[in-house]
């Protein structure tokens, strides 16, 4: 279970332990399938890390390199918390979690930056959160929420929520213009990554897809629709390779990217945001 190779058999992009759990629990895999145990212990000693529990404060990018830890810089905590995060979805979600869980959310929640996300970014002046170090973390503190009932998570997730709401999913608050190109391209699996399909999809799982800031994204995603009525992946972050163990591969082919053919895995995502905003019926 990839013990001795640590991050490499853990972390690895994206044929590591981490993203195969995290593939399975976005696929629907069946819940509390104990031959996942191994898995599972095998993330939360290395995401529980006693590394991710020391802090020290660090005035330049030099300094937030210099010592193991989270670095604190002016007053914001500087994790990638994606990594947290996505470890507590795909737990949740294929019900694997235990009593080990409640460290995952506690770090979570004490990363987390005034303005309701996160963000690793060592510049100083840094002051906004990240939507890729935040999705993650928020969709995986509102699953927790559910499951375990915990007020503190779901008021966590809704205001990540607004890191999202205020940019209309993907615009930026200044000026109404696009963020970063690919936040307007369609991808599957988005790992790690962002775009506004990823965006709605959170929205659906946290129960506000019908917030009115939502709109604008529902109406690309139904501008992106292809005449035969599926979509496209327009943009892939994976190559295959189903026998060999190397960095940016995947085991499996998720159908590719061409702008003007239907990939499956996108457009499954799409009616089922759809559906839960109450634009179409399925």
């Amino acid at each position: 279970m990839g013990r001795p190779g640590t991050a490499r058999k853990v972390y690895n992009k994206w044929q590591g332990l981490h993203w195969v759990l995290a593939s399975l629990a976005d696929l629907g895999y069946p819940t509390g399938d104990k031959t996942l145990h191994p898995i599972r212990d095998r993330l939360l000693e290395f995401w529980l890390n006693p590394n991710y529990f020391r802090e020290f404060e660090a005035r330049t990018r030099a300094d937030a390199y210099k010592h193991e830890g989270v670095p604190i810089m002016r007053g914001r905590h500087r994790r990638c918390a994606s990594q947290q995060g996505n470890a507590l979805l795909s737990l949740t979600r294929l019900g694997l979690l235990d009593d080990r869980r409640d460290a995952l959310v506690e770090r979570l929640l004490r990363w987390q930056w005034p303005d309701g996300g996160w963000n690793c970014d060592k510049e100083p002046s840094a002051d906004t959160s990240s939507f890729t170090e935040t999705l993650l973390p928020m969709v995986g503190l509102a699953a927790y929420a559910r499951e375990r009932g915990s007020p503190e998570a779901a008021r966590a997730a809704e205001r990540a929520s607004e890191v999202f709401l205020r940019r209309r999913l993907f615009k930026r608050v200044s000026d109404g213009r696009i963020i970063h190109p690919e936040f307007v391209a369609l991808h599957y699996p988005l790992y790690w990554h962002y775009d506004f399909l990823g965006g709605l999809k959170a929205m659906a799982r946290i129960g506000r897809i019908t917030d009115p800031r939502c709109a604008d994204a529902l109406d690309l995603l139904e501008a992106r629709r292809l005449p035969d009525g599926g979509w496209p992946a327009e943009n892939r972050y994976y190559k295959v390779r189903p026998r060999t163990f190397e960095t940016g591969a995947d085991y499996v082919d998720w159908g590719g990217n061409r702008s003007r053919r239907v990939n499956e895995w996108v457009t499954v995502d799409a009616l089922a945001v759809l559906r839960a905003a109450g634009r179409i019926e399925v």
